[in-house]
Parts: C-alpha cells; sequence; structure tokens
C-alpha cells in the first residue's frame, strides 16, 4: 500500500539517513573510464559470495575478450560492500559504475536519485530478453517511478530443507505443504535421530539480514506485521509475539548449539556435515547441498516455507546489478550487466563450472534447459515456484505501508532491524524473555514509524 504522503516521507528520509551516515568520499567522478592497457573499463563494487567470485574469475576470459572492456572487481563481504556501496553512491562520486544491490536497496536508492535507469538499455539490447526474467524480480527491481533499476543475478526466495533419509528410517513423512506447527513436532521427532544431529537448524545470529530475515517470514504467517498501514509499530501485538516464542522455542529446544551465533553459513555447514535434520532458509543453500562434493547430495527433500495464516511464507530476494547515476561509462556498464544476467552468462557456467551452480531464480528459461533440470532436479521447480509466489506487496494478512517479506522497505530497517535482532538473539541465548525483547523492540519501532505518521 504505497500512499503519494509514504513516498514523500520516504524520500526525505533516504537523504536525512545518507547525510548522518555516509562520510565524504574523494570524487572520481569517470574513473572507471580506462583500464590499465588504456582500452574502456568499468569498475565493479560486488558482494564475495561463491557466485560472484566465480564471476569474477570468467570475466577476462569471456567478457573482455570479447568486447575489450576491462573491468576492475572490487569484492568484499556483505557488511562491507554495504557500506561502501551506501557511501559512494550517496555521494555520487562515480568511482564505482556498477554495484550489486539487492531488491532492498535499489528501490531506496532509485528514489533517491541515485541509479540510472535501465529501460532505455533494455530496450536497445533485445538479446537480453527482459521479457525472459521472472515477473517477481523485475517488480522487485522497479522503481515507483515505475522505471527499472535494477537487473538480477541470481534470485532465491526461502523453503524447508530435509534428510529424507533420516525422515524414511524414522519412518515420518513430511507434508507437501507443511505448517510451523508440524515441523514443530517433526523437529522432536527428528532429534537425535542420528548421533549428534539436531532435529532443525534456524538462523539466530544478530542482523537484520540474518534472524530477522526467516523469524519476519514466521511473523507474517503468524498473523503479525511490524507495522499497520498507519505505521503503528505491532511488535507487540499477539500475534509477533505468538511468532517470536514459537521460534524462539523451537531453536532452544530443537535448534542448533550455539544458535544465538548461527546464521546462513552455519546451518548451511551443520546441513551438509549432518548435524541437523531440517533447514528453513534460502533456496540458495540447494546449489551447495547438491554439489557433486557434498556429503549429502541426493538425500535432501525441499518442501515451500512453512505457513500457518497465510497460502505462501517464502521470501524473496535477489543480488542485482545497479548503475550509479553519476558514472560516466553507463554504455559500457550495461554491456557488463547483460554478459552478467544474461542466458549466455549461465550456460558459460554450467559447462565451464557444473549446472548446479547457475545463478538461477531470474530467469524463465533456465528452468527448461536439460542439464540445469538434470543436476537441479530436487530443488529446481520447488525454487521456481516459491520466487513466483512472493508477495512482497502483501505479503501478510493485513495492509502494510512499504513493500518487504523479509524486511520493511525503508532506509531506517538496516539500523531497526539490527538492533531487534539483537534482543532476539539474545532471547535465543537465554539472556531475556520474548516479552522484554519484544518490549525494548517495540519502542526502537514506534519512533520510526512516528518519522511517517
Amino acid at each position: 500500500m504505497r500512499t503519494q504522503s509514504r513516498r514523500a516521507s520516504r524520500s526525505l528520509m533516504v537523504v536525512a539517513a545518507a547525510g548522518t551516515l555516509i562520510t565524504p568520499l574523494a570524487a572520481c567522478s569517470g574513473a572507471g573510464g580506462s583500464g590499465s592497457s588504456g582500452g574502456p573499463s568499468v569498475n565493479v563494487l560486488m558482494v564475495n559470495n561463491p557466485q560472484m567470485v566465480e564471476l569474477q574469475k570468467l570475466t577476462a576470459d569471456n567478457f573482455t575478450k570479447d568486447t575489450g572492456i576491462e573491468v576492475n572487481f572490487t569484492v568484499l563481504p556483505e557488511n562491507d560492500v554495504r557500506d561502501k556501496i551506501s557511501q559512494d553512491f550517496a555521494n555520487q562520486a562515480g568511482q564505482y559504475d556498477v554495484a550489486t544491490l539487492s531488491n532492498y536497496e535499489i528501490p531506496i536508492y532509485a528514489g533517491n536519485g541515485w541509479l540510472h535507469d535501465l529501460d532505455s538499455y533494455v530496450a536497445g539490447d533485445p538479446a537480453f530478453d527482459q521479457d525472459d526474467v521472472l515477473p517477481s524480480m523485475t517488480q522487485a527491481l522497479t522503481g515507483e517511478d515505475g522505471k527499472l533499476y535494477g537487473e538480477p543475478f541470481y534470485g532465491e526466495s526461502s523453503f524447508l530443507m530435509y534428510r529424507k533419509d533420516v525422515f524414511e528410517n524414522a519412518g515420518l513423512t513430511m507434508p507437501d505443504k507443511p505448517t510451523w506447527k508440524e515441523v514443530a513436532a517433526l523437529a522432536a521427532e527428528v532429534d537425535g535421530a542420528e548421533s549428534g544431529m539436531k532435529g532443525i537448524c534456524l538462523r539466530g545470529l544478530p542482523g537484520w539480514g540474518e534472524v530477522m530475515a526467516p523469524l519476519t517470514t514466521v511473523v507474517n504467517t503468524f498473523g503479525g506485521t511490524w507495522f499497520d498501514k498507519d505505521w503503528k509499530a505491532r511488535l507487540d501485538s499477539e500475534e509477533f509475539k505468538e511468532a517470536t516464542q514459537f521460534y524462539v522455542d523451537l531453536v532452544r529446544e530443537h535448534g542448533e548449539a550455539g544458535a544465538a551465533q548461527a546464521g546462513y553459513a552455519e546451518c548451511l555447514n551443520n546441513m551438509t556435515q549432518g548435524k541437523t535434520a531440517m533447514w528453513y532458509d534460502a533456496t540458495a543453500g540447494a546449489g551447495s547441498l547438491e554439489a557433486s562434493d557434498s556429503p549429502v547430495k541426493g538425500k535432501i527433500g525441499y518442501v515451500p516455507a512453512p505457513v500457518e495464516k497465510t497460502e505462501n511464507a517464502g521470501w524473496l530476494y535477489t543480488w542485482a546489478w545497479g548503475i550509479q547515476k553519476a558514472s560516466e561509462n553507463a554504455e559500457n556498464a550495461w554491456k557488463f550487466i547483460s554478459w552478467a544476467s544474461g542466458k549466455d552468462y549461465e550456460r558459460l557456467v554450467g559447462e565451464s563450472i557444473g549446472w548446479a551452480n547457475v545463478p538461477a531464480g531470474k530467469r524463465a528459461s533456465t528452468y527448461d534447459i536439460p542439464q540445469y533440470r538434470e543436476q537441479a532436479a530436487a530443488f529446481a521447480d520447488v525454487t521456481r515456484d516459491a520466487i513466483a509466489e512472493a508477495r512482497p506487496e502483501d505479503p501478510g494478512v493485513q495492509p502494510r505501508p512499504a513493500p518487504g517479506i523479509q524486511f520493511v522497505g525503508i532506509p531506517e530497517f538496516t539500523d531497526l532491524g539490527t538492533k531487534v535482532s539483537q534482543e532476539i538473539s539474545s532471547a535465543i541465548a537465554g539472556r531475556q524473555s520474548v516479552d522484554s525483547a519484544l518490549s525494548k523492540a517495540q519502542k526502537l519501532a514506534e519512533a520510526v514509524g512516528k518519522k511517517y505518521q
């Protein structure tokens, strides 16, 4: 539910947030103009996840060889790259032409005038085939002005992963579309099914993109919300409390050891090493579980995100490419994006690295590639359906004032979500009650909500 007053408020808040969070950078406009060889180049700032690192390795022998455009990569961990991107793009320093941005940042950055819209580039590049990009991805990367500001490198939702062999040995059946209450009962049944195995792994690590991502999807389907349509904070509502208490109890009773410090990486490691029977998290994890060297390859089943009061509960997320407005190399920047998010790049990865490594979740045609379907048979359709069914504009049971499934699409959420996550993680660690955590969290949210009322 996007109102005119909300748009105006958000634009002002982005400016205010940028003014307080960034430090000046030396002006570097046009820094990506020429490479070490004197030819054209682009500067790319990106997150250091495995698929991006693979992209970096493939660029020189493929994109640069074909186009003559040298790509200068700066690759950083997620928290660091977000900080550096916000500094450069907010100042419009122009040091980086392209950056990896998510569907959380892109609408905000676009609204503040920090990004090139991509419509003219898409129109002039029919081979890119924008219609092949999944509609939910295109929508998530579109600004409030209706223009496109990002292209997805890969997309994901969330689903439940479970050990089929452990369930079979225990005489248990995973429902095709489980509820969270069913998942909790199953977690109790398989807890200890094998030596050192816990029933489920759920993120507990502080961070708006760590524990708050899966927990917020649970809140949505339990009937809760961070804010109602009038920007009144609702973290002290019965629905939000019930969902949070359920999540905390489940991970404390049947979850991984050291849950308060476990994030995506730790849960992936636990699932790969046979230390957990179930894992609710990003669909992107399936590629690692089904990799050729994975000890659990072929042993994992995949079902949609558990629900309670909603039809669907999976989140929607993408690492996407955005072009800085200040870039003087926008044409070459688009050529890089068109290659990195294009069909040919997916085939390059499949043929040179492995089809399970393809950065999928963004194009419909990916799911028609026979080699990909063979390698990703266990999770491809469940992933595609989860992405298609995600509803970032309407993820719960009540109208929302801002889009987002596992986040609230406002600039303040990075700080608010992180602070609330610290309280939740403390409850998971047993240092305070859920009521105490949410009492503090409610006050934090009220302060943010008042700015928009």
